[in-house]
């Protein structure tokens, strides 16, 4: 497989700041810790985490090279609004992506916040609210390095690296400077447009959609076809026992 660099950024999005910290225990952590101070929207990246995390408080492994970053996002949006920042966030991961391998083949979004790449799992998303008016957007992604199979929880998804999969080497901090730009973009498509056009352009580039999946949350498991996400971000299943619309799930294929 050949291997690429990536390309030049655009410019730093206007009025987002940014910092860079050698090492942190994470970067959602650090978030809240300065959330209060902040008046505008604020990136944070770590070059490495100690006690990295993913969703329902798991550990999420970074090694040398990975990406671990925050966007600190100052709103006063409703919950059920500040949530489908999820959706913001994973088409701007796509974008990125895509503007580094100059390809979108591979590429798929998996309801409700992953990013995955020949079927793995390459990226992932954290949503916290913080203080009040404040919201965490964290991000990790393989960019170097996937985790051991040893690492993983049992039945989680199989992890791919971007490196291994698409022979694309950028570093952290190369690759903030191409995700900023493109979070802007769809954070200030959000905002002037609302969710429907970011609600199309996801489904547009959803894995597994009008196929057959598995929602799971706690003992409770669901079967049926992915039909659509709706209006409030909700994953729809076409069931034998009618349409479901489910809020929060683990999702397998």
């Amino acid at each position: 497989m050949s291997t690429t660099e990536a390309g030049a950024p655009g410019p730093w999005p206007r009025d987002y700041g940014r910092r860079v910290l050698a090492e942190v225990d994470s970067t959602n952590a650090e978030a809240a810790r300065i959330a209060a101070t902040l008046a505008g929207p604020e990136w944070i990246l770590a070059e490495r985490q100690t006690r990295g995390r993913g969703r329902r408080g798991r550990d999420w492994r970074d090694p040398p090279g990975n990406f671990a970053a925050t966007l600190v996002l100052c709103s006063d949006d409703a919950p059920d609004r500040l949530a489908l920042r999820s959706f913001v966030a994973s088409l701007a991961l796509y974008d990125a992506f895509v503007a580094i391998c100059g390809r979108s083949e591979g590429f798929a979004l998996k309801w409700p916040n992953d990013v995955l790449l020949n079927g793995g799992k390459l990226a992932g998303i954290l949503l916290e609210t913080l203080c009040p008016g404040r919201l965490a957007v964290g991000i990790g992604v393989n960019l170097r390095e996937a985790p051991r199979a040893e690492q993983l929880e049992p039945q989680a998804f199989p992890p791919v690296s971007l490196a291994s999969s698409s022979g694309a080497i950028v570093s952290p901090a190369e690759f903030l400077a191409i995700l900023a730009p493109a979070y802007a973009a769809r954070e200030s498509q959000f905002a002037t447009l609302g969710f429907a056009p970011i609600r199309d352009a996801w489904l547009a580039r959803a894995a597994r959609l009008g196929d057959s999946i598995t929602a799971r949350t706690g003992a409770t498991e669901l079967r049926g076809l992915f039909e659509t996400v709706d209006e409030a971000g909700r994953l729809v299943l076409s069931t034998p026992r009618g349409r479901q619309a489910i809020s929060a799930a683990e999702v397998f294929f």
